[in-house]
């Protein structure tokens, strides 16, 4: 468990409380209809609260929880501290001027991320978003959000370039794995001259000691990330949370917490990873694809 809660963000102090929450639940042997009863609570609140989705969380909900699990005087004073948290910081993305664009499943990824401690990620498709530049992400918003007014691209840019910087936090940055189909490589956004630049960007962050690409080349055929891009999200030690599958399309973006479903994503990363190039031969394959455009 986090025990200093007044360093730590809002966002971890929601997840870590969250899952506090959760244990204590069933280390009382309680299912959650019997706490809601008691309290006179929707199910959601409880799911939202142990799921660490309440931006907000009252600390006298804490407590009223903390009473009917029987937690001790320690761990009441430490959870608290994590709901105060949640009411007098705000995380960057909460911001009234990101606020109305960001939908609720990529507000609750946004969070997740910030608090990851390492990210495997597979693209088929496009750049994996922390390793794209900026000029390569107004590109996309352009064409997939073309109804939007360019101040509301503008905020969409600004939000894609803020999560990069998990990957240059001190002391702790964000530890990426990241596999891309080669498509990525071949497929052109904002021409040529754009591509070049962004797959130039992929080779140097690939120097960085945090951060792994790989390629899956055409010529490997059929292999594990033909269903689709995805997401998973693992956390410190310390914080005792299971690792998270996030995944989007068109239309919404979600997380998913089922462990058969996260069991399933890892084998299928595990898989990508020793079927694909290493890092090196990877490299080679994305300067081959800068030379040919």
């Amino acid at each position: 468990m986090i025990g200093d809660s007044e360093s730590a963000s809002p966002a971890l102090c929601r997840l870590q409380l969250g899952g506090e929450l959760r244990r204590l639940r069933l280390q009382a042997g309680m299912k959650s209809a019997q706490v809601v009863r008691r309290l006179i609570w929707s199910p959601s609140k409880l799911t939202r609260l142990e799921a660490g989705e309440n931006y907000v969380v009252e600390p006298s909900d804490v407590m009223a929880l903390c009473e009917i699990y029987g937690a001790d005087a320690d761990t009441r004073a430490l959870l608290n501290g994590f709901a105060a948290v949640t009411k007098t910081k705000r995380d960057w993305w909460q911001s009234p001027q990101y606020r109305p664009i960001i939908r609720p499943g990529l507000k609750a990824f946004l969070g997740l991320e910030a608090t990851a401690s390492a990210l495997h990620n597979y693209e088929s498709e496009f750049v994996p978003g922390l390793l794209q530049t900026e000029a390569y992400v107004r590109a996309i918003h352009q064409i997939s959000h073309a109804a939007l007014p360019p101040d509301d691209v503008d905020r969409l840019v600004s939000i894609r370039m803020t999560r990069q910087e998990v990957l240059l936090r001190p002391r702790t940055p964000l530890k990426l794995i990241a596999i891309v189909n080669e498509a990525v490589l071949r497929r052109q956004v904002g021409g040529a001259a754009l591509t070049r630049a962004q797959l130039q960007h992929i080779v140097d962050l690939g120097e960085l000691p945090n951060v792994r690409v790989q390629v899956v080349p055409y010529r490997l055929g059929v292999h594990p990330g033909m269903a689709g891009p995805f997401v998973i999200l693992k956390f410190p030690k310390e914080a005792a949370l299971k690792p998270i599958v996030y995944l989007e399309n068109l239309a919404d973006a979600w997380v998913t917490r089922r462990e058969t479903d996260v069991e399933q994503y890892e084998e299928a990363f595990t898989d990508l990873q020793a079927l694909a190039p290493g890092p090196q031969e990877s490299l080679s394959l994305i300067h081959t694809a800068i030379k040919e455009l």
